[in-house]
């Protein structure tokens, strides 16, 4: 009697046991698709995709993992809503489920539901000098003849999915910590790389680092004065038929909008300025000559800070040429999102401050370029980047 009589009891211990048992091993299981979700979105989040490409990956990896959207939803944040890593660089994923109930269906009708978060972070492991950012182009970034580009510190990297995305062509040295392309790398004995054992290829593609910067406003019309056979000293504002820079040439602290014309700088010039930034309209270039002396330094602190050139978004193509003599010096970024650089000549910034993101860039000359410039108000260029699960 006994037996009997604790026979039920024993029963739906034992279905309970099972069925938080079966929760169990369903709580666990989406969060494995939240994991992988996390991580996907995170990779897409370090490409620089947008929000729905971002939350496209999320889904579908939780999908492959398990996870249905006819049973439960999915929420994805870049940043996180909550938790300790609320960065740009992190994308946070929840998932709900139902779980049907068994022996609980006694006491309810309702179905279980199931949670899971996860956050992944995309983390620097180590930053590029030289980053091109068209996806698709032949040679995006290319070192040249017989020059010798030498890295400290810091990476090449190429978003380009062509096999030859990176090329140091003909009898060219590139020196660096590593080489990454998302397609291929071509010519490597013309490599010394102390950052890795050798080129890394198909590796997935860095963000433009600058995507947020803001398009400098007009300001002050202004215009260059002619005739001038002293020291023309120019003060920032809008110059609406380009700048071409003959003489000598000062150029106060502050921003250059440059529109209808070239900012040109011409033979034998001797041009200046720090403090600056140059931004170039849809439509103007920067052309250099070789035999032009050009120190120019980006500002310190600020919106613009370690910005020097800043080419319009809105361009389609073209290609801006850096030039001139031994004593010449570009202290800054040289960001053209849309356009090729073509970097020649013997020298960099100060300290080898020259950090370029461009479409393509092309370089000829010797010249050392490095990575650590926070003091010149140049901030890091991401290259080699892990993503990691953190919460």
């Amino acid at each position: 009697m006994v037996f009997a009589l604790s026979m039920p009891l024993l029963m739906g211990g034992a279905g309970l046991v099972a069925e938080t048992s079966f929760d169990y091993f369903q709580k666990n299981h989406l969060q494995a698709a939240a994991d992988a979700a996390a991580y996907a979105g995170a990779l897409e989040d370090r490409a620089g995709s947008s929000a729905a490409t971002i939350a496209a990956a999320a889904n579908a990896q939780a999908t492959s993992n398990g996870w249905s959207s006819s049973s439960g939803t999915i929420t994805v944040n870049s940043p996180p809503a909550s938790g300790a890593n609320l960065t740009p660089n992190a994308v946070e994923v929840l998932l709900t489920m139902n779980a049907p109930r068994f022996f609980s269906a006694v006491f309810s009708s309702q179905p279980i539901t199931v949670s899971a978060r996860a956050v992944a972070i995309a983390q620097t492991a180590a930053n590029a000098c030289i980053l091109a950012l068209d996806k698709t182009a032949p040679a995006a970034v290319q070192v040249q003849g017989n020059s010798t580009l030498n890295l400290t510190g810091c990476d090449v990297m190429s978003n380009s999915v062509a096999s030859n995305a990176v090329d140091v062509w003909g009898s060219a040295k590139l020196m660096a910590d590593c080489v990454m392309s998302a397609g291929g790398i071509t010519n490597k004995s013309g490599l010394t790389l102390t950052g890795c054992f050798a080129g890394i290829t198909q590796a997935p593609r860095v963000a433009d680092p600058f995507a947020g910067l803001p398009t400098p406003s007009p300001g002050q019309n202004r215009s260059i004065p002619n005739g001038n056979k002293g020291t023309t000293t120019l003060q920032p504002g809008s110059y609406s038929n380009g700048m071409s820079l003959s003489g000598t040439v000062v150029l106060s602290p502050g921003t250059y909008y440059v529109s209808g014309g070239n900012f040109s700088v011409n033979a034998n010039a001797n041009v200046s300025g720090s403090g600056v930034t140059i931004y170039l309209v849809a439509g103007s270039q920067v052309t250099m000559r070789g035999n032009a002396s050009v120190s120019l330094a980006a500002p310190t602190s600020g919106t613009y800070s370690g910005i020097l050139f800043f080419g319009d978004r809105a361009a389609a193509g073209g290609s801006n040429t850096f030039n001139g003599d031994a004593a010449s010096s570009f202290t800054g970024d040289i960001y053209f999102p849309t356009q090729q650089v073509s970097y020649l000549g013997n020298f960099s910034g100060t300290n080898g401050c020259t950090q370029i993101v461009a479409d393509q860039v092309q370089w000829s000359g010797n010249a050392t370029v490095a990575v650590n410039c926070s003091s010149y108000g140049m901030a890091a260029i991401p290259g080699r980047q892990a993503v990691t699960l953190v919460e």
